[in-house]
């Protein structure tokens, strides 16, 4: 009787796996003379600041706002009016050139609901020391526009950096409420901001 019961229950349990959806990352390369189109820039003598558009994952775009040395992205598709929020390390920083986007498959539909990509910050003090943090962001979905960074992970001198990336995309991105709930720190990571507009 109880492996007559059991049979059921594990093909629910298989059931619901199923309904979840499969996980899996997919790579783009991210280079910002060759990969974007500047949408927007600072004329003479207003600062040095710019704001771009690029390539980013089956036309899910990554847009970058450069100003004074430091870089805000936003992962997917922003308002009409090209608005999306300042989040960025209080220190110069710089994104590096590969993203982790992570995949849910349902059948034959495949959603990015998350991206894990490098930053590079710089040390004050020591300018030939630099930071390295792991920014992980909700991607931004047609008709909804709420990306946001879910959280950061110490990846200097953190072997198990990508691991645990990996884990806090799945596990928060998809219901992460951008401006209300907490982001996520491991580790020791740099200051980190966000301004609404």
């Amino acid at each position: 009787m109880r492996a007559i019961l059991m049979i059921p229950l594990a093909l629910a349990g298989l059931c619901q796996a199923a309904q979840a959806g499969d996980l899996s990352s997919a790579y783009t390369d991210l280079d910002s003379k060759k990969d974007c189109v500047t949408y927007a820039q600072a004329e003479q003598g207003e600062g040095d600041w710019a704001s771009l558009t690029c390539s980013g994952y089956r036309g899910y775009p990554v847009l970058i706002a450069y100003d004074d040395a430091r870089e805000s992205l936003f992962y997917g598709f922003p308002s009409s009016d090209m608005t999306t929020v300042w989040e960025s390390f209080v220190g110069f920083n710089s994104a590096g050139p590969k993203l982790e986007w992570r995949i849910e498959t349902n059948g034959d539909r495949a959603v990015p609901f998350a991206v894990i990509h490098r930053r590079s910050i710089s040390n004050p003090e020591d300018e030939s020391k630099s930071t390295e943090v792991l920014v992980v962001a909700k991607v931004s979905q047609p008709e909804k526009y709420e990306g946001c960074t879910v959280g950061l992970v110490l990846a200097t001198g953190n072997p198990a950096a990508n691991d645990e990336a990996r884990k806090l995309a799945d596990e928060k991105a998809r219901s992460f409420a951008c401006g209300k709930d907490m982001r996520v720190m491991v580790g020791d990571v740099p200051a980190f901001g966000r301004v609404d507009n």
